[in-house]
Parts: C-alpha cells; structure tokens; sequence
C-alpha cells in the first residue's frame, strides 16, 4: 500500500499533496441531497443569490469529506486502523460550485497506542486552500495507525 506507517511520520513533517479537486454543482447538491440536508443555502439558487454570499455555497461537511480524502493517498492508505476523532474543525471561507481546493497536511503530535502494540496515534493538522489562497477548511484529525510490520 502506498499509506506511511506510524514509523515513518515525523512531527513536523508536512505534505503538500498534489491532488486537487474543483468541487462542482453535482458534488455540492447530490451530497446534500444524500444526508438530507435541505439547507436553502446548499440547494436554492435563488434564495442563496439573497444571502451574504450571493450564491449557493458548498456543504461544508462535503468539504471536510474531500480534505480529508485528499491527504489519504501520500499519507494513510492501507496503513490506518481508524480514524478516532476529529477536533478545531473550521470552516474560514465559504467553498463555491467551481472552486478548486489543494490541502496541506502537518503532522502535530505522534504517541504509541496504550492497548495496541502493533499501532500508534498520528494526530494530524489539515487544510483545505482554494485557488485564491484561501483557507476554506481546517481540522486536526487523529488517526490510529499501523506500525510497521515485524518479519
């Protein structure tokens, strides 16, 4: 698998991970939609051309979805056990249809797992930053996960 083990994180270390992604109508409505979300602001074009923002805003939940499974690939695949909470989660900017977000990821703090010998916790720090710079999610998110295996 292409995910590093507990071994292979330092704290310090960070990750620009090169897969971006522009979030679309279908992602932002279908996603709503599915978690029953009827949230004018997410669906409604034309009450959400009333608000603040003047358009329809990105499910923010869905953003926090696609930071985080875009860090997945250059850090965690195949080698985490689970995931064990998610804290600090913020939303700085709203994400809109057509917007396209890249993340970075800072590993905060590592320790060994208390019950299980074969893993340990990395607790990570993301972001989610639109192509104008922006930050538009943030989370530091801990992981259990898999130590390297013994021959």
């Amino acid at each position: 698998m292409a995910g590093l083990y507990y071994e292979d994180f330092t704290v310090g270390r960070v990750f620009e991970h090169e897969w971006t992604r522009t979030v679309t109508e279908m992602d932002n409505v279908l996603f709503s939609s599915l978690t029953m979300n009827v949230q004018p602001l997410h669906l409604d074009e034309e009450f959400a051309s009333k608000t603040e923002f003047g358009q329809r805003i990105v499910n923010s939940l869905f953003t926090l979805g696609l930071m985080i499974g875009i860090t997945v690939n250059d850090t965690t695949l195949g080698t985490t056990i689970a995931n064990l909470g998610m804290t600090d989660v913020r939303f700085p900017k709203p994400v809109f249809h057509g917007d396209t977000l890249r993340v970075r990821t800072r590993v905060v703090s590592l320790r060994e797992s208390k019950s299980r010998p074969d893993a340990g916790i990395v607790e990570f720090a993301h972001a989610a930053i639109n192509q104008r710079g922006e930050i538009v999610a943030e989370c530091t998110r801990q992981a259990l996960m898999r130590k390297k295996p013994r021959s």
